[in-house]
Order: C-alpha cells, then structure tokens, then sequence
C-alpha cells in the first residue's frame, strides 16, 4: 500500500463524518490557541509589569547617613538636600523624610474618649519636605498638600495617609477634621490615595519638615528620596555624596532599591508558570477530544477494518491510517489555532492599549505541537484497530 493511497484513504476516513470531524478539530483548536494565547499573553504581561517596575524601582535612589564611629561628629544630611540634588542633570524630584519620634503619644480625632469603640491609634509620624511628594508620586485623594509656608512657619498641619485616614473615620477635609498627637492639634489638609514608592506613607501621619523641627525637635532629615531620570540612577548615585558632604562623602549611604526588583521576578516567574500550566491543561483536554473521537471511529469502522485485513492490508497499515487521522486533525487544529491565539493577544493588547509581545515561534510550532498531540492521542485507538483480527471483525460488524 503507498503513502498516496494511505493518504487517501485517512482523508477519505476523515470526511465520512465532517460533523464530528469539525467539531474534534474544534476542541484542539481551543487548547492550542488558548497555549499560543497564555504565552503570547506571558510575554505581553512580563513587558508590562518589567515597563512598570522600571518605572518605579530604575528611578529611585535612597540617601541615609551611616553610623559615625564612636567619638566622632555623626553623619547628617543637610536640610537642604532636595535643593542641591534637584540642580544635578538627571534628577527629576527629591525630597526629605523622616521619622518623628513622638514618644507613647497617640493619634486621635477625638478629645473624648468613646467606650463604645476606639479613637485613638498609634501610627507613624513622618516628617516631609515638599519635594518628597512628588519624589514617591503621590497622588492626592482630597484636600491638599503642605506649601512652603507651612512648613517655614512651622503651622500644625497634616496629610494622612488613606489607610491612617480610614482607620480614624476621615473621610474628606470639607468639614476641617483635626486630629491631636498627644496633646498637639493639627489640622488635616489632605488625604493621600496612593504612592508609588515609600508605601508606609500611606498607614502614616505626615507633617511638614518645619513643623516637626518646631514642635518635636527634629535634628536632621533621616533620608532622602530621590527620582530620576531613566538610566541616570548610577550617575546620581556617585554624584550625591559629593553632593550633599563633600568634606565626608563617605559618612552617606546610597541605595538603588535592590529588593524591588527581586519582587519582580518573582512576579515574572509566577506569571508564566500560571499561564504555561493553563496552556498544557488546554491542550490536554484537546488530545483527550481527539483520543476519544478516534476511538470511537475506531469501534465504528470494525466492519471496514475487517474487510481491509481479508483484502490484504496488513496491521501496519491500518495502524497509520488511523494515526494519520489523527495527527491531521491536530496539525490543522494547531493552524486553527495558533492563528485564533495570535488574534486574542492582539486584541486584548489593543483593548488594554499594551504592546503585545508574541514569542516568534509559537505561531509556527502549534501546528508540530497539534500534530505531535494528535499523534500521540491516536495511538492507542491505532493499535486497537491494528490487532483485530478479520474474523472477529467482520463477525462483530454483522
């Protein structure tokens, strides 16, 4: 029997049940475009988080003052640290922040106390100048923030942020909520939403820099907030030393935010063994639809089967057709499919307005891959037909 009229034949066998035969590439068709969809997808969603950890982490220098040996003058930062920054190239914002030592002091939006629930809570008091919002990229809820005014005149001001906020039952400025720090009042002003770095901020009080030296004695800034431009990190990082101490440049600490960058690929490799285990479990179920078809064409051709083996087809034969049918089930299933993938991840790109990323080989490889499965998914329904006798064929066929 030649490869033609082998070939011929598992055609033939393939559109004798067109219904059946569509709606078995169908199935394939799903598991290969969802696995050419997860990976396409894969890659588009690791450009996007790695465009928005660069964003944030590749920006962002952090300055704080080493330990000072014993009986020596301690390493500061000088309160005009944003200022001599800001005029390096390279910097877009800076700012100061600080931690203030309060003592057992509590917050509380109530001079009362309410024995039905709580009013008072001990968070976080941080210091700021006014470059430091825009250095973290604070985005405002309501209100407003701090201006150079406050803090010069040392006003009893503050911006909370939105967790602090809620837990204390603020929920806007309209009305001039205040809150008390021990036996300090402050005004709040505003209410941060969110920040992309110094996220602490948000379970935090924050007051201005002039405030903090007034009210709490502030000795000096505890650190220094820095964003720059893309790809200037390493220069501001040698320059800044020299910027802020150039008697001690070594009495300062520069760091790059190393840890954030960990976090992203851990977010990376997460991502792609979720979408890789949903692609292999699509595919799965397509080969077990191709498996369960071919089986079943299997049981319903006993009587063709028999008649072959008497007319002198041997067990190969019979074998390779049936894994013919099959595997050109899966190759045009991967066809099918690759190309249905290609448009789900442009589309959903689109709709998101993302860059989509393809992984080159994968349009070309789902049809190998859907041809390799339908190979594999046949194999046992080819050896059943294979090892039928024609006898017991032709006898369970009448």
């Amino acid at each position: 029997m030649s490869a033609v009229d082998l070939g011929d034949e598992a055609i033939a066998g393939l559109f004798t049940r067109p219904g059946r035969m569509s709606l078995t590439i169908l199935g394939t068709v799903i598991g290969l475009s969802a696995l050419v969809a997860t990976l396409g997808l894969t890659r588009t969603a690791n450009n996007r988080i790695a465009t928005h950890f660069d964003e944030v982490v590749a920006t962002e220098v952090l300055v704080t003052a080493r330990p000072a040996p014993q009986d020596a003058d301690p390493n500061t930062i000088p309160w005009d640290a944003p200022e001599r920054l800001e005029r390096l190239n390279g910097v877009v914002a800076a700012g100061n922040l600080s931690t203030v030592e309060v003592g057992d002091a509590l917050v509380s939006t109530s001079p009362v106390n309410d024995p039905q629930r709580r009013t008072d809570f001990r968070f976080a008091v941080q210091a700021a100048s006014l470059g430091l919002f825009d250095a973290v990229r604070a985005d405002l809820r309501t209100g407003r923030l701090p201006d150079a005014g406050h803090s010069r005149r040392g006003d009893p001001v503050a911006v909370l942020g939105r967790s602090a906020a809620a837990r204390l039952g603020i929920e806007g400025v309209g009305h001039l909520p205040a809150i008390s720090i021990g036996d300090e009042v402050f005004l709040v002003i505003g209410i941060l939403d969110d920040v992309a770095r110094q996220h602490n901020l948000l379970t935090s009080v924050i007051l201005p820099e002039g405030t903090a030296r007034r009210l709490y004695g502030l000795a000096s800034p505890e650190r220094v907030v820095v964003e720059t431009g893309l790809g200037a990190t390493q220069l501001i990082a040698k320059q800044t030393p020299l910027a802020l101490a150039p008697g001690k440049p070594e009495g300062l600490k520069v760091a790059l935010a190393p840890e954030e960058k960990r976090v992203r690929q851990a977010v990376e490799k997460d991502l792609i063994l979720l979408f890789l285990t949903l692609g292999v479990v699509s595919l799965i179920v397509g080969a077990i639809g191709i498996a369960n078809v071919t089986l079943v064409s299997v049981m319903e051709r006993t009587g063709e089967i028999g008649l072959r083996r008497a007319l002198g087809a041997t067990r190969r034969h019979i074998a390779l057709q049936f894994l013919l049918e099959s595997s050109a089930i899966g190759v045009v299933g991967g066809i099918l499919g690759a190309s249905l993938g290609t448009l789900v991840v442009v589309g959903v790109s689109a709709h998101q307005s993302w860059t989509p990323v393809l992984d080159p080989l994968a349009p070309f490889a789902a049809p190998l891959i859907g041809g390799l499965t339908g190979l594999l998914a046949g194999s046992y329904p080819a050896l059943r037909a294979a090892r039928m006798e024609p006898v017991e064929a032709l006898r369970s066929a009448t």
